[in-house]
């Protein structure tokens, strides 16, 4: 008993995890409820549509993930700084953000406008006619095109998003988030089916609606931070200077490079898996995006409480409470398997019934129940890999995290699926099983780097 006491936190513990997480889960569950929607809306047009959309959100994920790493080398030194109570050092943590955004956004935007056709048609190289892969490139190039617009409006709402999370005010970034979801539904609504005498633009309506979401939110996220300076003293002449001092950059660099690489190569494995995924045909590829869009409504519980934990812990970290960390690190790990247990049960149970609303043919039907119930079953495993992954982080050890998560992906994962998808003829789903068995190598390293405890470290002391 005794040792399981390490792992149950009392009533107050459990009170103050749940004020940071719930308002993350809210975010992250109306954000991915109305992208299910927005997918099944698409799903009714057709599975070229469908197939298009999907390989560009796969595109745009790698974006994404590269923005969030770029952002969160500095939100390392954010959370620490919070705990500190130094609002300079969050200042200036922000400008960062702000630089590094930026750069990535431009970047991004360059090899999308000048390679976006060759990336598409890499996941196009699977059984299916050439009539519906000319039309699976054609219906996602004209998404890809209007999805450019809205990069530099997700740019900023991180920038701002992350810095209110790190310091523990989650709930403007769940606010904006959900009139963002309202938005985009509405406009999937008029502009994918034509509503209301618009024209029906399909393809080209969801991806209207989606920018027009990004820029609803990054306005609500930074008229209200400027409005209410007191209950965000950090923003105080936020731009009175865009300099950042060349000690802080430095070490940022040093311990961000790593994150952002990290983020950056993790989403290109994915990317990747799903392409050696693909290798089996088009209905590979519409079963995956139904599964992948079903799983991250389900997953908003470990990806909140692991958000959690680099909020928490971060700053306890910096605040010198080292026994401390380690204690609440133990009960938040503990509480995020548990948790994701039961969301796993229900998961598996309900996965029959998913795939059901889409209008795709019944073997992609087929195809998404049992991704489903596959990711179901291994959703424990993941959430034990993604609070540790925010432990390893909030401590800085951001070298180890690069090893633990991008370079384990592409030199285990990848490559388990790039040789039983294209060197022998097992189904897709035992691919896929495969990949995710490969992980509990992941899990014991993760184990025992957590439990000798080298993420316990102050680096802003």
């Amino acid at each position: 008993m005794r040792k399981l006491s390490k792992f149950i936190g009392n009533k107050d513990f459990y009170k103050m995890v749940l004020l940071i997480a719930v308002p993350i889960m809210i975010q992250n569950g109306i954000t991915n409820f109305v992208n299910l929607l927005d997918n099944i809306m698409i799903g009714q047009v057709g599975t070229e549509q469908m197939s298009g959309v999907a390989i560009v959100n796969q595109l745009i994920f790698v974006y994404n993930l590269c923005i969030f790493g770029g952002v969160s080398g500095a939100g390392i030194f954010t959370a620490q700084y919070y705990g500190q109570g130094n609002h300079e050092g969050v200042r200036q943590t922000m400008r960062f953000k702000l630089w590094m955004t930026a750069a990535i956004t431009i970047l991004t935007a360059l090899l999308f406008w000048f390679g976006g056709t060759f990336l598409i048609h890499s996941y196009l190289k699977g059984d299916g006619s050439a009539a519906s892969i000319a039309s699976t490139l054609s219906f996602g190039k004209q998404y890809l095109w209007i999805m450019l617009a809205g990069l530099p409006a997700f740019a900023i709402v991180q920038m701002y998003s992350s810095t209110l999370r790190e310091c523990g005010q989650t709930v403007l970034p769940m606010k904006a988030g959900i009139a963002a979801v309202a938005v985009n539904l509405v406009f999937n609504y008029i502009l994918i089916y034509g509503k209301f005498g618009a024209p029906a633009l399909g393809v080209a309506g969801a991806a209207i609606a989606t920018v027009l979401s990004r820029y609803v939110e990054m306005l609500i996220v930074v008229v209200q931070v400027h409005r209410k300076k007191a209950s965000y003293p950090y923003v105080l002449g936020l731009y009175r200077t865009l300099g950042v001092p060349k000690s802080l950059i430095s070490s940022i660099i040093r311990k961000g490079s790593p994150l952002l690489f990290n983020e950056t190569l993790w989403a290109a494995g994915m990317a990747m898996l799903t392409q050696c995924y693909s290798i089996r045909g088009l209905n590979v590829v519409a079963g995956l995006n139904v599964s992948n869009t079903i799983n991250n409504v389900f997953n908003i519980v470990f990806i909140a409480l692991g958000d959690s934990v680099a909020i928490i812990v971060g700053q306890l970290l910096g605040a010198g409470k080292m026994k401390e960390a380690r204690d609440t690190d133990n009960k938040l790990i503990a509480f995020s398997v548990i948790c994701c247990t039961g969301v796993a049960a229900a998961m598996f149970l309900l996965a029959p019934l998913f795939p059901r609303l889409y209008n795709i043919n019944a073997e992609a039907q087929q195809l998404a129940q049992y991704f489903i119930m596959a990711t179901a079953v291994f959703m424990p495993q993941n959430a034990f890999l993604h609070a540790t992954y925010f432990t390893l982080r909030s401590g800085g050890k951001t070298i180890i995290t690069f090893l633990f998560d991008s370079v384990f992906i592409w030199c285990v994962s990848v490559l388990l699926a790039f040789v039983f998808s294209h060197y022998t003829s097992l189904p897709v789903i035992a691919v896929y099983v495969a990949v995710q068995l490969g992980d509990i190598i992941k899990c014991t390293i993760g184990f025992l780097l957590v439990k000798k405890g080298v993420w316990l470290q102050n680096i802003v002391g």
